[in-house]
């Protein structure tokens, strides 16, 4: 489709965006990453954006100097992380806000080739190239087995890096790993993302903490529930999402850290 490589506008851990034509950025693929997980984060993108999600809108498929990418719409303003760095968002109203866009996911009906948790995990744990020890696929699989299936819609990577603050409200990026599955499990990715790898990247490990619980308070508050039993609701859900973490390039370091402690979950008469 029309549009020429343009100025890098951001990096994440597998891909590169840059300016693409008025109005429009392309996510282009890193080499080495599969050109199939950018298709599907924008078959999975295309899903949500119709089903009325605060999602940017997918409007091609191009290959640049033999890279993959998706061409989207362009979000303009910053993100919330670079907002709450800045001091320009306090670290609660961050977690408001990551509560409220959770909310607003969670009351959306989840589009019918979203897949479910246990197909999810199971998919990605077969192209894990045994990122994840398989005793833990394993227990994995049976603890997703033995949960409350939900069959709700969950984002799965909420953190305030994905969210840009458009002069229309906030928008949620990086739809790739979304997912039909209990909000709860959601919940546990943002403490796990927040609480756990977040602290070991940044210079303030309170910052994100901070920023988490209170997008958990805000979560309880607006749907009604105590802390306590949102926590409760939450607790089931931390090994499956620490095995998330796994699927990246998550630090050595961090992954001796999470292994121990999905372990520990999975068999906790241990």
């Amino acid at each position: 489709m029309r549009g020429s490589l343009r100025e890098k506008l951001g990096e994440g851990a597998f891909a590169d965006i840059h300016a693409w034509a008025p109005a429009q950025v392309v996510k282009l693929l890193k080499a080495g990453v599969s050109k199939q997980s950018c298709r599907w984060e924008a078959r999975m993108t295309r899903a949500v954006f119709a089903a009325g999600c605060a999602a940017p809108e997918v409007l091609g498929e191009v290959t640049v100097e033999g890279r993959f990418g998706i061409v989207l719409t362009r979000l303009d303003g910053p993100t919330l992380l670079q907002q709450t760095r800045s001091g320009a968002i306090s670290l609660g109203e961050a977690g408001a806000i990551l509560a409220s866009l959770c909310r607003a996911v969670h009351d959306t009906p989840p589009p019918p080739d979203i897949l479910s948790l246990r197909d999810l995990m199971g998919g990605m744990l077969r192209l894990s190239d045994d990122a994840v020890p398989q005793r833990i696929a394993a227990g994995i699989l049976a603890l997703i087995d033995r949960l409350r299936p939900g069959d709700g819609l969950c984002h799965s990577d909420v953190h305030p890096g994905n969210v840009i603050m458009t002069a229309d409200g906030p928008r949620l990026i990086d739809w790739g790993s979304v997912v039909r599955a209990p909000a709860a499990f959601e919940l546990a990715r943002c403490h796990v993302s927040l609480s756990e790898v977040a602290p070991e990247v940044v210079d303030n490990p309170a910052r994100p903490r901070a920023v988490n619980a209170a997008a958990q308070s805000e979560y309880a508050r607006l749907t009604g529930m105590s802390e306590a039993a949102l926590a409760a609701a939450i607790e089931p859900y931390l090994p499956i999402a620490r095995a998330f973490v796994l699927f990246s390039d998550a630090m050595p370091a961090l992954r001796d850290k999470l292994i121990p402690r999905i372990e520990a979950a999975l068999d906790p008469q241990d």
